[in-house]
């Protein structure tokens, strides 16, 4: 089989990491890929390029198209491959919206009994900021509907940085919503889906906040591990039944069938588990530890889900752990410089994989790219030498300005 994976991220580089080492593909580009991939199958076309993307599946006989990123999934790039007769795997524009729109899943959640928190919507600023100013309980949750690059999400914890978010992020022509403010533990529960039947990953632990101990801003995520201990069988089950297939199938009673990933980001409180947000593609970095735990070709799953018999194929997943840590680039997710030599990637050993994000390759050189620039990840019996492997190798690794949190995976550990 010949992929194309759309995508530039460390996402992309897992993705296509996987197909060519279980032996799903004979060839693997990725547009417009990173300086992880060799040069010869990176494609220099855009990912909302999508006659240009047609145009190259063509050139090359690509078997199927995998889409990374959330925004040309909400842009219709599969309902384009689609009327083309492209195979590609990813969920078409109108059941992307269940990312694309905060709106749309809160009310497919609270059609379907799907277990959130409640919301009351605004448009623009006016009633939002009456609503704020009668608001006793602190905090709350504001969110902006459609995508926003994680930038549409405030918790404020007092009046005063609510009306401080409202007016630097909310404009009088934004939907917006608030939502009850629900504290606990969050984890990542992803599955593949055919429309009708889904398959659910291990479950996995992202850390979003840009220092140790989750403090600081909120960044694309600084590292993830697998399996997360919090998502008990029980609790798996629970979101398996409850959270995941009901959204299948009550996407389907829409007449919107829902073909690709689903990834519930949920939190828990004791018996308590409720969906905070909806996506549809494998999470970064969560996919980097999930895709090296498990077993089988990749490649089926995909083609599965595109036939629509997801039900015929067995899954499993090794009885072991991984972790992946993110090296960024010194300013992140703020301001950061792009163009940094990355040393020590020739000493990294074979059992360590280091999948690139932001990076460039020049002239025989590794060069930064981006806010997060690799992901160093490893499997071990025990996520604590899982975790040794991924730091020690982390030590051989330099370029200017890099950070890293030293304390991912914590939570299982501590």
């Amino acid at each position: 089989m010949k992929y194309l994976i759309i995508g530039s991220g460390g996402r992309e580089h897992a993705i296509a990491w996987r197909l060519i080492n279980d032996g799903s593909a004979s060839e693997v580009y990725v547009a417009p890929g990173n300086g992880g991939i060799e040069p010869v199958f990176c494609v220099d076309i855009a990912i909302d390029d999508f006659p240009a993307i047609e145009r190259f599946c063509r050139a090359k006989k690509i078997d199927m198209v995998i889409v990374g990123p959330e925004a040309p999934l909400v842009g219709g790039v599969v309902d384009y491959l689609i009327e083309k007769k492209v195979p590609a795997f990813g969920p078409v524009k109108q059941a992307a919206m269940l990312e694309g729109s905060k709106l749309f899943a809160k009310i497919i959640m609270e059609k379907y009994g799907i277990p959130t928190a409640r919301h009351r919507e605004f448009k623009g600023t006016k009633l939002l900021l009456e609503y704020i100013q009668q608001e006793k309980n602190f905090p709350i949750v504001i969110k902006l509907d459609g995508l926003a690059a994680g930038k549409g999400v405030g918790i404020p914890e007092s009046r005063g940085e609510a009306l401080k978010f409202i007016n630097s992020t909310i404009t009088d022509n934004s939907r917006v919503f608030v939502e009850d403010f629900i504290d606990g533990e969050e984890a990542s529960v992803l599955c593949i889906s055919d429309g009708k039947h889904i398959m659910p990953f291990v479950a996995a632990q992202d850390h979003k906040r840009i220092f140790d101990g989750d403090k600081g801003p909120n960044t694309g995520g600084m590292g993830a591990y697998a399996p997360a201990p919090i998502m008990t069988e029980a609790r798996l089950k629970f979101v398996s039944q409850t959270i995941l297939q009901k959204t299948v199938d009550g996407m389907m009673k829409e007449g919107i069938p829902l073909k690709g990933i689903l990834y519930a980001g949920i939190i828990l409180k004791g018996d308590d588990i409720k969906v905070l947000e909806f996506n549809v593609r494998f999470g970064d970095p969560e996919v980097q530890v999930i895709l090296p735990l498990m077993n089988g070709k990749l490649g089926d799953l995909f083609q599965a889900s595109i036939n629509g018999d997801l039900d015929a194929i067995d899954i499993s997943f090794k009885k072991m752990h991984a972790i992946t840590v993110v090296i960024a680039s010194g300013g992140y997710p703020g301001n950061y410089e792009k163009g940094k030599e990355i040393l020590g990637l020739d000493r990294v050993n074979g059992d360590v994989i280091v999948l690139h994000a932001g990076t460039r390759f020049k002239d025989g050189k590794y060069y930064t790219n981006g806010g997060r620039v690799l992901n160093v990840t490893a499997i071990g019996n025990t996520l604590m030498e899982a975790k040794d492997k991924v730091y020690q190798t982390i030590d051989k690794i330099s370029f200017e300005g890099a950070y890293f949190r030293k304390d991912i995976g914590y939570r299982a550990l501590r």
